[in-house]
């Protein structure tokens, strides 16, 4: 199965940088809240999500990517992959 011809799930995603504690913070309006411990300078909250999205759904970093919001806290996300709702599961919404 070529993944680009395959499953693929977005999200709508509202970052919480520098929290004392990494994880989905809740689900409200469409928007998954999720919480990180990086600070939001250089690309390094992005990284975080990455990173922390990777692990949670269990694919590779690769298949990851931000549509929108590389600059803001509120970002759309692709996973490649998946379909929402085994992401959804596996973000615990």
């Amino acid at each position: 199965m070529n993944l680009a011809d395959g499953l693929s799930a977005t999200v709508s995603v509202r970052v919480v940088p520098r929290s004392s504690n990494e994880g989905v913070a809740g689900y409200e309006g469409g928007v998954v809240r999720i919480r990180l411990n990086a600070p939001p300078v250089e690309g390094k909250a992005n990284e975080a999500l990455v990173r922390f999205l990777a692990k949670t759904v269990g694919v590779p970093k690769s298949r990851i990517t931000l549509v929108t919001g590389e600059k803001g806290r509120n970002k759309i996300v692709r996973v490649v992959g998946v379909t929402r709702e085994a992401l959804m599961a596996a973000l615990g919404l």
